[in-house]
């Protein structure tokens, strides 16, 4: 598996890391535990060293897996983390005070099994808790010896400078795919110059890049798709011409439609690893082999082109989920 480094921090991934949020939380009934081992651990066997989780995944349950999955071979991974809501539930609302980071950070340490975490996110902005103060928690508990590397996720532009005047951020985490890449107005160009890595969450735009999802696709009360603007039947129908590019070129590279949007993102910046997340071990091999797909400049371009002809339908979160973004 590739190599890179996210940004200046030193920070060292495999190109693709591992998004576990999916095996406890938000995509419907949990994996079953043993299962979820088994694929955490062959994504470790297959070169993955870069894993993603956090407290509000379960809650608390995603770090639990990961703290046992990772337990064998905790030294060549990298872990990463977040804090920020309230009590580690994402419904209640955001808490980046000083006092509940240090007791997520605290309770993750034990949760993980481990003596520290590796990459520690602000998962969403708190805008009641100033960012000098949220990196100045992070700056001394990275003195302390209980963090690596400051993150933050879904944070604007601003707010990112703010806070990597305090304290370095090594890395950010926003959605960025084919079907989302707001993050080219303003967040990438900063991050190049700052020397921050990025960190795409849904590079597979929440499965729908697949082309496993159709407008015949229904999903259950306990699958967060079910209330996102873009997984409505008409969204679904008006956005399958996107699909159908990236099966179009996936043929002609004997690929599959998710690896060329993977190969996609890896081709952008040398300082991003995509966290494409998965339950399924086949979906998990299909992700890895992303790797060595290489889009030539020509493919690139004939793909961007054929991308700005159509208008993507949908919003990309419920009204309610998008104001706690920082962006």
């Amino acid at each position: 598996m590739e190599k890179r480094k996210l940004g200046n921090s030193g920070l060292e991934v495999s190109a693709i890391g591992l998004g576990c949020m999916g095996l406890t939380f938000a995509y419907g009934p949990a994996t079953e535990h043993g299962e979820a081992i088994k694929l955490i651990r062959t994504a470790y066997e297959r070169g993955i060293t870069f894993f993603d989780t956090a407290e509000a995944y379960g809650p608390f349950e995603n770090e639990k897996l990961l703290g046992e999955a990772l337990a064998p071979f905790r030294d060549e991974v990298v872990i990463a983390t977040k804090f920020g809501f309230e009590k580690g539930n994402a419904r209640a609302g955001v808490d980046s005070r000083p006092e509940n980071i240090r007791s997520v950070a605290e309770a993750s340490l034990k949760r993980l099994n481990t003596d520290r975490i590796d990459l520690f996110y602000q998962h969403r902005v708190d805008p009641k808790v100033p960012i000098e103060d949220v990196a100045g928690t992070v700056k001394d508990l990275i003195q302390e010896g209980k963090v690596k590397h400051f993150g933050m996720s879904e944070a604007g532009v601003n707010t990112i400078r703010r806070a990597h005047a305090v304290q370095p951020v090594a890395a950010i985490q926003n959605e960025y795919s084919l079907w989302w890449r707001k993050p080219e107005d303003e967040l990438l160009p900063m991050l190049e110059e700052l020397g921050i890595g990025f960190v795409p969450f849904s590079p597979l735009g929440k499965g729908f890049l697949t082309g496993s999802i159709s407008k015949d696709t229904k999903f259950g009360n306990d699958d967060f798709r079910s209330i996102v603007p873009r997984f409505t039947t008409e969204a679904m129908e008006a956005n399958q011409a996107l699909v159908d590019i990236l099966k179009d070129i996936a043929s002609q590279k004997n690929a599959t439609p998710a690896q060329i949007a993977l190969a996609w993102i890896l081709a952008q910046k040398p300082w991003m690893a995509p966290i494409p997340g998965t339950t399924k071990l086949h979906r998990l091999e299909e992700n890895i082999g992303a790797v060595d797909i290489k889009l030539t400049a020509d493919e690139l371009n004939g793909l961007d082109k054929a991308i700005e002809a159509i208008d993507i339908v949908g919003a990309r979160y419920p009204e309610e989920f998008e104001k706690r973004s920082g962006l």
